[in-house]
Parts: structure tokens; sequence; C-alpha cells
């Protein structure tokens, strides 16, 4: 190590020009980086409902549909609309009252259950066919052009419409995010450093690895909106620590009368273990969230660990070119640090250990209730705001045509007409579905054939399949809509074992089951993974333990935070919070407990070992807790996507209920645990 960092040392001027000129490269990777909208395709491909899905993109031309709420009463203005419409790119067919009676069917000839559908007092219902996938690039300006030719975004409901909104109000956000995590992140560290230049010039470093980051992520072809918008705030939180500590030591070495060079040469060195070492926690914690089933938690977990390790790399490399070339300003910029040493705290943590341990024991239950209670939610525009377009339609499309959620039956082709009836009789019967609409529906009323459009023949048959349309009233990610869901199964599967049901509903239905599976698989291998990873840098069999309680304690009491005060959280938050608050705060725990280590080989006792340990690191521990708030906690204020600002308020509340519990329970836990630690840990020969 001794080589490489007297070399970037001596040479901080070619490191910094290279280091600016991979910005070219580093943008060019962002921009061309494709953004995922919708958090769905993320579903194992191997699982029913997604095979459903290409069937029904592949064989019927229904890769995503659209309802189109038209004020057109006259038959020969809606037909100069779907005629607009049909010439969007990638739209299949267009479908409305008019081409289900080709203006020749008498509207009372229809059922009930397919005119309520159609027409309302208020509108005229047109359904959109596109022939490419929901989320799909085409699909999003497809829905672009059907706002404008409708003239009213309010107007068009679809799946698709919801992730463009989303699409357009987190491009809108993620600007902000930044500005607001840098501008908090600069207060915190005009506090804490001794120059008004460094925090700049830590914020720049870290700047140029979030960008080294977010543009090698091309590499992925794609990633998804939730990892844009979170990954730089998140980068920027718990990567801050490493740049201070590299700091700080470069600005203690100064003041022992080493010139620049020589005490960024060894600042490196002294360094380089302990935060190789905290880095380790935080990349194992992250790279945890690849063992999910939902394939969200590897786009989340591969960028984030690749985002650490190259905050590790640019604090090793351009940090120390940036302190060196800009030495002479930090000195002309000095200031006096007016952090806190917080000594009322570490009396607390110090005098108050008995109190401090039975309160957490106390405490412990409630905190295990409330994290295993947590309220959650699966109903993906919940995240979202009533206010937009795609919102306001779905609850008109609710309101005039009792439209909650449409579903698809795939089922053999050869399946004869008279046993269509009797599962559509069968469906039919089913609380809460109150259309089925099935090839032979039409035909069944007498209608001739030949009256039939071809359109409204070819929407139901392809040469593998029959298309059988349901509608349920029931919303999407309600207990009731997954319970119908399973009847529903049951009776097609009867007809045909092979048979499929498909649709936002059926693919929200396995994304509830298999995020409950993540949960708990993301949990057990996050605490297995860390904890062997302190087995190594702690060198002791029994600290692992006790720094897992610890943190572990901290994200139930963060968990419990939100369901004791009735908030409902996004899926995803409960899933990768927990892994995340585990792998980015551990190193609190770490960083007191091989402090104290030192201070017991030292010949120190216990109660001395705690105070001087407490003094070392409480104020360390806190900058790095507020640095990690400061990053997260305005993009929660901010953010009106919720699935973004809920894992942001968490982490935000995590950060400082982590530093609280590793600052005034682990000493206490310390304390009472010292012979067992001093026994099982590695190197303690001699110490009483």
């Amino acid at each position: 190590m001794k080589k490489i960092s007297n070399w970037i040392a001596n040479h901080s001027k070619l490191i910094l020009i290279i280091s600016l000129l991979l910005v070219i490269p580093a943008i060019i990777g962002y921009i061309t980086t494709r953004i995922n909208y919708d958090v769905l395709v993320y579903l194992p491909d191997n699982i029913e409902t997604i095979e459903g899905q290409d069937i029904l993109t592949n064989d019927f031309g229904i890769g995503a549909y659209a309802f189109v709420l038209s004020d057109k009463d006259n038959p020969k203005e809606l037909k100069a609309l779907e005629e607009k419409l049909k010439t969007v790119n990638t739209v299949n067919e267009v479908i409305s009252i008019n081409d289900v009676t080709n203006g020749s069917i008498p509207l009372e000839m229809l059922p009930n259950d397919i005119t309520e559908k159609l027409k309302s007092t208020k509108s005229t219902l047109i359904m959109v066919t596109l022939s490419d996938s929901t989320s799909s690039d085409v699909t999003l300006s497809a829905i672009e052009d059907i706002r404008k030719i409708v003239g009213d975004a309010n107007q068009v409901s679809s799946m698709s419409a919801m992730v463009l909104d989303t699409r357009d109000l987190s491009n809108k956000e993620i600007v902000a995010y930044v500005i607001i995590a840098v501008l908090f992140v600069i207060l915190i560290l005009t506090f804490a450093t001794d120059s008004y230049i460094t925090p700049l010039l830590l914020l720049s470093n870290i700047g140029l690895a979030i960008l080294y980051n977010m543009g090698s992520n091309i590499m992925f072809g794609e990633i998804s909106y939730i990892t844009k918008a979170i990954s730089a705030v998140l980068q920027l939180g718990v990567t801050m620590d490493f740049s201070i500590f590299l700091y700080d030591k470069y600005r203690y070495l100064k003041s022992k009368g080493k010139t620049p060079v020589e005490a960024i040469d060894e600042a490196i060195q002294e360094t380089f273990n302990s935060v190789t070492g905290s880095s380790l926690t935080t990349i194992a914690g992250f790279l945890s969230l690849c063992g999910m089933s939902l394939t969200l938690g590897k786009d989340i977990g591969l960028v984030m660990a690749k985002g650490v390790l190259m905050g590790l790399i640019c604090v090793l490399t351009i940090l120390p070119s940036l302190l060196i070339i800009f030495d002479k300003v930090i000195e002309r910029t000095h200031h006096k640090i007016i952090f806190p040493q917080f000594k009322l705290l570490q009396n607390i943590a110090s005098k108050h250990y008995k109190i401090i341990t039975v309160i957490a024991i106390i405490l412990l239950i409630p905190f295990i209730y409330g994290n295993n209670h947590v309220n959650v939610y699966y109903k993906l525009d919940e995240s979202l705001p009533d206010t937009l377009p795609s919102q306001v339609s779905n609850k008109e499309i609710k309101e005039q045509y009792n439209i909650a959620s449409p579903e698809f039956i795939l089922i053999n082709k050869d399946i004869k007409g008279n046993q269509l009836d009797e599962l559509s009789n069968e469906l039919e019967n089913l609380e809460g579905i109150d259309m089925v609409l099935t090839p032979g529906k039409i035909e069944t009323l007498g209608i001739p054939d030949s009256f039939i459009p071809d359109k409204i023949k070819n929407i139901y048959k392809t040469d593998k399949y029959q298309l059988i349309i349901i509608n349920s009233t029931y919303d999407v990610a309600s207990d009731e809509l997954n319970n119908q869901i399973d009847k529903v199964n049951e009776i097609i599967k009867k007809y045909d074992e092979n048979s499929i049901l498909a649709g936002e509903g059926a693919l929200t239905k396995d994304l509830i089951k298999i995020s409950n599976h993540d949960f708990n698989v993301v949990n057990y291998v996050s605490i297995a993974v860390i904890f062997l990873i302190m087995l190594f840098v702690l060198k002791s069999a029994s600290l692992p333990f006790i720094l897992t309680l610890v943190i572990e304690m901290a994200i139930f009491a963060n968990m419990a935070w939100a369901f004791y005060t009735g908030d409902k959280l996004p899926f995803i938050s409960s899933i990768v919070v927990g892994t995340i608050q585990l792998g980015a705060t551990i190193d609190y725990a770490i960083l007191m407990s091989n402090t104290y280590l030192n201070n017991r080989r030292k010949g120190k006792n216990v109660d001395d070992s705690i105070k001087n340990t407490l003094g070392a690191v409480t104020p360390s521990i806190i900058m790095s807790a507020l640095c990690f708030f400061a990053a997260t906690f305005g993009v929660y204020v901010y953010s009106d996507i919720d699935m973004i600002g809920s894992i942001c308020e968490l982490l935000s509340r995590g950060a400082i209920i982590s530093m609280i519990t590793v600052i005034l329970l682990l000493p206490a836990l310390l304390r009472i645990f010292d012979k067992l630690i001093i026994k099982t840990t590695k190197n303690m020969e001699g110490v009483n």
C-alpha cells in the first residue's frame, strides 16, 4: 500500500485530470442508460402471470391497453376520434360501442353487463389495445400521443398512463433530491470541519463518484426509477464518512509538521484498512438485496454496491489530489470547528448503563411487535399523488363504469362453446365479478356472425388460445381481489389445467407473495453475510452477536415507529430498508468496538475504556449519522412519490436511531459482557 499511496500523493494533478476526463464517458453512460418505471416487470420470468402477459403481447397483440373516456355521443364524431387513435404508433385495436354494434345491432339487444361497460350518462368508453409492453418507451410515447388527441390527459386511464406519470414526476423531482441533499450535508460539514472550502471538496469528490456510478450503469442496460432516485443520495450518505476519516487524518498529520504530500501519503496508508473494512459491511448489505426473487432488489443492490466501491476508490485517489491542490485555499478559509462534543450524552452512556440496559430489554418486546405488524401496501398507484392524470382517470373509470380490475383468462382454443358457457356462468356467480366476456357472448344473442366486426373476433381468438375478459369490482392488491383470484383460478383450471389468469390484479397478487418471501430471505442473508464480515474484521466470536443485536434493535425501533404512528409503507420499503440500515450503520458499532478493544489492550480498565471510547468516537458517529440523515431527510420531505419518500424517511430516521442505540446501548453491553469479549477475541491475551 505504501508504494500506491506514495504514487497518489505525488501525482495529484495527473489524477485530477484523468478524473475530469472520465466525466465525459460517465455523462454519456448516464444519459443513455434506460430508466424503467414499472415495478411489475421485476417479477420473475418463470411465474405463470408473466407467461400470461407474454402470451397476451405476442399472440393477441395486447401488450398494454388504455381506456379513453370520450364525451363524443354522435356516432360520426366517435368514429372520427377512433380513426385518429388508430394512427398512433403501436396501437393495435380501437373498440367502442360503435364497433360492438357495427351500426346494425340495437343497443337493447346487448346484455346490460356489456352496455354498462361501454357507455354511461357522462361518456362513451373506448378501449385501445397496444402491441408493445406496458412500460416500453414506444407504449409510453403512444400514451402521450393519445392524451394529445383526446385533449385531456385526465380522460386516459391505464397502467401505462400511471407509469408515464411516474416517469414525468420522478424526472421533475430528481434534480431537487440531489440539491436538497447537498445543501443539508454542506450545512452539517460546515459545523464539523475546520475550513469553509472543505465541504465543497468533500462533496466534489463524492459527486464525481456518484457520476461515475450512474454512468457505469450502462452495463446493466437499464435501472429502475427507484434506484435512480435514491442511489445518489444514498451514496452520498453512506460514503461521506470515508471522506471525513481521510480528511481528519490528513489535517492531524499536517498539524504535526508534515508537508501536504507527506501528510496525504501517510493518511492514505493509515485510513486504508479502516475505510476498506467499513465499506465491506455496507457493500455486503447492498449485495444481500440481490437475493430477492423480485429483481428490483438486484437492481438497487448492484448499483449501490458499485457506488460504495467507487466512493471508496475516489476517496483514496481523487480526494487526496483535491486536498493537495487546494491546500492553500483550505488554510486561507480556516475556521474553528463548532461541532459539539456531546459530553452530556457521553456521561449518560457511561454512568447509567444499568438503566439503559433495563430500558432496552423492556422496549425490545414492543419494538419486535411493531416491526412484525407494520402496515404495508402493494397497490402501486397508492404511492402517487391523487392529482396526477392517471389517478384522476382511474377514479372516473371506477365511478362511471365500476371498472376496478380487468383481468384476462387465457384458455385452450379447443374448449367448446357449451363448456365456455358453463365456465362463464361459474365466473359470473362469483361475488365481485360484474362482467364476463367470452368469444361466444355476442353470438349467443342470436346475432349473425357476419354482423360481428372482425376486430371483435380477432381480439378473442388465436390459433392457440381463446381470451375471456372479466371485470372485478374489487381494487387491485385488496384481500377481496386476492381471494377472488384464487377462486377464479380454481374454476378455470377445472376446464383447462394449463389456463392462465393474467392482468394487473394477478401480477400484484404474485408481487405480494414474492415480496413476503423476499423480506425474510433478505433479512437473514444480510445478517449472515455481515456477521461473517464482522468475524473477520473484529476477530471475535462474541462481538458480532452483540453488534448485530444492537443494530437489529435499531431497525426494529425504526419499523415499529411506523407501526405505532399508523404509517402505511410501500412494500419495497419494508424489504430493503432493514438491510440498508444494517449495512450502512453497523460501521458505527464496529468503530466503537475497535476503539474499546484498543483501549483494553493498552491496559485501561473497563470504566476508563468506556469513557475514552465514548470521547473518541461519539462526535464521529454523530457526524456520520447526521450526514446520512441530511442526505435522505430532505428527499423524504420533498418527494411526492411515496415509494421514494418512504425509503428516505425510514433511512433518515434509521440513521438517527442507530446512532442513539450505538452510543447508549452498545457501551452498556460492552461493559456487561467485557469478560466474555476478552476471552473470545483474538489478541486480547493478558487483558484483565
